[in-house]
């Protein structure tokens, strides 16, 4: 049931157009996409192109002139289910307006990458990443918890296909098909204990109050006794931790990557497992502030395994798509760690290293898939000895390499630092122990170049340099690390607010300073 104190259309705050279109966007271009083919065979690659590009040049028309202390910048609300509470509510801040930009640049990325290598039904494979691409918008500005739920467990759906139907088969996986599902059962199943969560704080708001609501604005501050609390703080926790993914919830994302076309790689790395970062951060912190404090310390040892764990799984691959898949877990136990910290500084450096890591990773895949392309392998021990064969290609693949392993001056050692001295601040026997990650992290690098570009040739057959296409799509990667990594403060300003806001729902923490390692 709608009820008085529930904000209408006609209220102008929620009046915004722009925010419903940048998920409908998506969707009818990749309808448009899926038509076209008929027409023309490169048709669907130019208006998935154009509808990325579009939801990109959208978001960036509601930036602020100047950046409000803490409030969404943008809201739009319409009835869905009145009788149920539910209602198409979209909000956009500087955290989901950031993550938005993100998903379209690097949905953009995601097609440019499969400009070759998808031959077979462009347009459904078209559809299917554009769909995708309209559920991930959708995670990042729905504050209607029901709408995030809905759009939650659809994003799982196209990638289910986009890997069953234009996967690679590997020696080094289980099986295109057996990954796709393994991914699904993964997703679906912490969905649902999410859903559980979900229902329950909506039943215990609607006890207190009297009203049947799922907005994220109402439910913020419900009272919940402190056993009821911890109970549905691990709903949602353990659907995020298992999408993150954290140790030991990884399983699904190396056979995935393995799988994977490099479009649905890159839409993994930089979106997919990015959606649970943004949802600990959104839900699971302001809903239950106490529980997540009395958490922090298991979440944050959990950080340092997966960092740990995740390094030293990497070192040991020859295939070099589960080596950077092992990567991104190992970065987000740093991101793991920084969310619990619980201070501005880890949580900004936590938003700086969702965007870089997300860009240092998607470009690996990227490479990865120049790679395969050419060479027709994702084994390294076959691509020893690029330098001489493919003179172009190589410094390329040093440079970010050399961006994951956190190198100063690109935008991975700004969020690594970041997170490292906010979580310092509350956990130094953690945070120490962490720092091994980054030792890991330039083990593991080398081996990824050692690998690749050096040691003795097979073949001294010269390969295809990358075209405009391909180093286009590197180059604005490679620019963005290098400004984020130079010039950060533009991404802080605009994410200080949210990030602010977050820490103001948050419970004190100084009390509880000497659990979390001091």
């Amino acid at each position: 049931m709608m009820t008085d104190s529930m904000m209408t259309m006609s209220d102008p705050t929620l009046s915004n157009s722009v925010l419903p279109w940048l998920l409908f966007i998506p969707v009818i271009a990749g309808f448009l996409a899926w038509a076209s083919e008929r027409i023309h065979r490169q048709a669907p690659r130019w208006v998935s192109l154009a509808g990325m590009v579009l939801v990109g040049v959208l978001t960036l028309s509601q930036w602020p002139s100047v950046y409000p202390e803490s409030g969404w910048w943008a809201q739009f609300q319409g009835e869905w289910v009145p009788a149920w509470g539910i209602t198409f509510h979209l909000a956009m801040d500087g955290l989901s307006g950031l993550m938005v930009l993100l998903a379209a640049l690097l949905g953009a990325i995601a097609v440019a990458a499969s400009w070759n290598e998808v031959q077979k039904s462009v347009g459904l494979f078209h559809l299917h990443l554009s769909l995708m691409l309209a559920a991930v918008v959708g995670i990042f500005l729905a504050v209607d918890l029901f709408l995030f739920f809905v759009c939650w467990e659809v994003m799982l759906v196209p990638m289910y296909f986009l890997i069953t139907l234009w996967g690679v088969e590997s020696v080094s996986g289980i099986g295109r098909a057996n990954a796709a599902i393994k991914m699904f059962i993964y997703g679906q199943g912490s969905g649902l204990l999410m859903l559980l969560g979900m229902l329950g704080l909506v039943f215990f708001h609607f006890q207190n109050t009297k009203v049947l609501t799922f907005d994220y604005d109402q439910l913020k501050g419900t009272s919940l006794a402190p056993e009821v609390a911890w109970f549905l703080m691990l709903g949602f926790f353990m659907a995020f931790v298992v999408k993150l993914p954290a140790v030991p919830f990884h399983g699904w994302l190396p056979d995935a990557h393995t799988h994977a076309p490099t479009g649905a790689s890159v839409d993994i790395t930089g979106l997919l497992i990015k959606t649970s970062a943004y949802g600990i951060i959104r839900f699971c912190l302001p809903l239950f502030p106490e529980a997540s404090r009395e958490f922090a310390e298991v979440a944050m040892w959990i950080g340092v395994v997966t960092i740990i764990y995740g390094g030293v799984l990497a070192y040991g691959q020859t295939h070099i798509k589960r080596l950077i898949a092992y990567i991104s877990i190992s970065h987000m136990g740093f991101i793991l760690i920084g969310i619990y910290a619980f201070n501005e500084l880890a949580l900004q450096g936590v938003v700086v290293m969702m965007v870089a890591a997300a860009l240092s990773n998607a470009a690996l895949f990227v490479l990865a898939g120049q790679l395969y392309e050419r060479l027709g392998t994702f084994d390294m021990r076959q691509m020893e000895g690029l330098w001489s064969r493919l003179p172009t290609l190589p410094p390329i693949i040093l440079f970010f390499t050399c961006a994951t392993l956190g190198l100063p001056g690109l935008g991975n050692f700004i969020g690594e630092f970041m997170v490292l001295f906010g979580a310092f601040k509350v956990a130094p026997v953690i945070t120490a122990i962490s720092t091994l990650g980054m030792v890991l992290g330039i083990v593991f690098s080398l081996a990824l170049v050692h690998r690749t570009i050096y040691g003795p040739s097979a073949s001294e057959a010269p390969l295809p340099a990358p075209n405009f296409r391909e180093q286009s799509m590197l180059a604005v990667m490679m620019v963005l690390l290098l400004v984020i990594g130079l010039f950060p403060q533009p991404l802080l300003d605009s994410s200080a607010g949210a990030i602010a806001q977050v820490k103001q729902s948050m419970v004190p923490v100084t009390a509880t300073a000497s659990t979390l390692g001091e």
